[in-house]
């Protein structure tokens, strides 16, 4: 997949809000901090297209892109955050909740775990409404780079056996060296072209 044209299209907190075309739409969901914007940066060769930051739970809306004029990215906020307000962090879970349950031409997710950590009930519970819903994603291992390459092999085997997914459907990805870049842009692509059979 070439990068010919990225753009921001809008930010929304309900369904009235979201752009009305009707583009293959692939969401991006994760926790804080993850890298979920520096992800979709990388994807679509962009600096700072999504804006990244070093503090935890800064995107607070559902972020809509427009790449090659047909198809769309999505960047949902971050959860789990602690030191984000209560009152803003009890209006996330609806807000991506009613996103995930409407969003008509949404074909699918790649939720983000950084490759250090667990998955926590957070990652449990998106994992279980996808597969209920039938709903396909892609697991990515971001911040691969800061581990050794036997440490990651480790990693990539623990956290598959946590979330009961086989090796070759879990990526690793790393910002800094663009590894897995390649792979994740396949995986996209496939997923449009089975939606489209």
């Amino acid at each position: 997949m070439i990068m010919k044209t990225v753009e921001f299209v809008k930010s929304a907190v309900k369904p009235s809000q979201y752009p009305e075309y009707d583009f293959p739409e692939i969401a991006f969901a994760g926790r804080s901090n993850v890298g979920k914007s520096s992800l979709i940066n990388t994807l679509i060769q962009r600096r700072d297209m999504v804006k990244t930051s070093s503090k935890p739970g800064c995107t607070q809306l559902i972020n809509f892109f427009l790449v090659n004029e047909t198809l769309s990215f999505v960047d949902l906020p971050g959860y789990g955050y602690a030191k984000v307000s209560k009152k803003i962090r009890a209006q996330w879970q609806p807000m991506v909740n009613l996103y995930l349950s409407h969003r008509q031409n949404l074909l699918g997710l790649i939720l983000l775990i950084d490759i250090r950590r667990d998955p926590g009930k957070e990652e449990s519970d998106m994992v279980e409404w996808l597969e209920s819903h039938e709903m396909p994603y892609l697991v990515i291992l971001t911040k691969s780079d800061k581990l050794s390459k036997t440490k990651q092999q480790k990693r990539l085997l623990s956290i598959c056996s946590q979330l009961n997914r086989e090796k070759n459907s879990v990526i690793l990805f790393s910002t800094k060296t663009k590894k897995g870049r390649d792979t994740i842009l396949e995986e996209i692509e496939n997923l449009i072209d089975w939606h489209n059979e």
